[in-house]
């Protein structure tokens, strides 16, 4: 029925009041990783030391290799007689003597406002060099730089780069209106986006990171708005009448992909990134919304009630070869295709509260993720290896992420909002 999705659009707008703890800890279990990973103390390589700089180096350092799933982090040093970070400057033997199989050693040299961080990434087992790289910036870069270097870990191990450089855009009520913000993965750097004290929802990222488009009641009306991130310009580019929600960039940034009610009900549209319609994909009395494109930009998938309970459909990004894809469970919603275009993230109501699960596009392989409190709004890492998620597991929802297997829930929101709706930038 059309009030199953009246009750979602009705959640995006107004989600139920809560606050939560400032604190994040991961609160799953890592698995069983058994490829141990040391991080070194940070040295000073020159000039006035700086304890506070060193451990926050290794925190963030921790933190990411932590969550990528990999390794497994020592959390003890090596007794070392020399204890350099360069080749020929420390002994293996005291490290492999902890079980480490790498090892990662940095540095740091601050100038003024400027600071050099030195990383090298070696095999222990074998004593010899994987990686080493040096940056060079001011001093607010230094969470940045870090996060590179966690990126070149993963992608000496792995092959590919990791995320964590990646921005998370949001909505919080925190200034106590609900406004958009962008924030780093880990939940620093905080930068509010919007400013104009009504509602605003549903960010996505473009993909090239550099503008985001949401929903903005500021008119009165829910019109989309696509804006610069750096620069702050922006433009409204869709206000027909009704609702303007649930944005969504093609993966080539040409096109958008949006539920309009301007004909009576909600349905999916295609917009240019200018605004200019150029395609109504559905044509259905019940409501659909949400729609999440494929990586190649050939299909879309979405919400809708037509059967009676909200499910999930795919359909060509043209609106033909319509097929629905979830059967399991009665109310199922917030569809997002993960980037390698394998996997389909999306949210199921349970007795508890709504839970994350994942399906292949052919409908196979359904998956469910998280078991406690609510977890909605689920969205992919850039990599395809992680999700950031909205959840209330103790009263107070907040921005999370883990792994794509469901392990190493860890919440980044660092403050007693109720942040809500996250999409990770696509620019990796």
């Amino acid at each position: 029925m059309k009030s199953a999705l009246c009750l979602i659009i009705t959640l995006l707008l107004f989600p139920t009041a809560s606050f939560a703890d400032p604190s994040y800890t991961e609160v799953t279990a890592q698995g069983n990783r058994q490829v141990y990973l040391a991080i070194a103390p940070v040295k000073n390589l020159g000039g006035t030391p700086n304890e506070t700089i060193a451990r926050e180096i290794g925190d963030i350092l921790k933190f990411d290799l932590n969550l990528a799933g990999p390794f497994s982090i020592l959390t003890g040093s090596a007794n070392e007689a020399s204890s350099g970070i360069r080749p020929g400057e420390f002994d293996f033997a005291p490290w492999r003597s902890i079980g480490a199989a790498f090892l990662i050693k940095s540095g740091y040299a601050i100038t003024g406002n400027s600071i050099t961080l030195e990383f090298r990434m070696y095999d222990v087992l074998n004593g010899k060099s994987l990686d080493s790289k040096r940056y060079t910036g001011v001093l607010k870069d230094l969470r940045k730089m870090t996060h590179t270097f966690s990126d070149e870990t993963l992608f000496v191990i792995t092959g590919e780069k990791g995320p964590f450089t990646g921005k998370i855009t949001y909505v919080s009520p925190l200034s106590g209106n609900k406004e958009i913000f962008v924030m780093d993965y880990d939940g620093y750097n905080v930068q509010k986006i919007t400013n104009n004290g009504t509602i605003n929802i549903n960010p996505d990222f473009s993909p090239n990171g550099r503008e985001i488009i949401y929903t903005s009641y500021k008119k009165g009306n829910p019109d989309l708005y696509r804006r610069e991130i750096t620069t702050g310009v922006e433009a409204r580019i869709s206000s027909r009448q009704g609702a303007n929600i649930t944005g969504a960039w093609s993966p080539d940034g040409s096109r958008i992909a949006l539920a309009m009610s301007k004909d009576g009900n909600s349905e999916i549209y295609i917009i240019g990134k200018n605004g200019n319609e150029l395609a109504r994909l559905t044509h259905h009395e019940a409501i659909d919304i949400s729609p999440s494109w494929s990586p190649d930009g050939s299909h879309i998938a979405f919400v809708s009630d037509r059967l009676g309970s909200p499910q999930i459909f795919i359909m060509d990004s043209n609106g033909s070869n319509l097929r629905r894809l979830t059967y399991d469970g009665k109310y199922n919603v917030n569809p997002d295709w993960s980037p390698k275009g394998d996997r389909i993230l999306y949210s199921r109501q349970e007795a508890g509260g709504f839970q994350i699960y994942t399906i292949s596009p052919d409908g196979t392989g359904n998956t469910q993720l998280t078991t406690d409190g609510r977890n909605e709004n689920p969205h992919w890492s850039p990599d395809g290896r992680f999700i950031t998620f909205s959840a209330n597991p103790a009263g107070g929802e907040a921005i999370y992420v883990m792994r794509a297997d469901g392990t190493g829930k860890t919440r980044v929101s660092r403050n007693g909002s109720r942040d809500m709706q996250p999409a990770w930038s696509n620019h990796l």
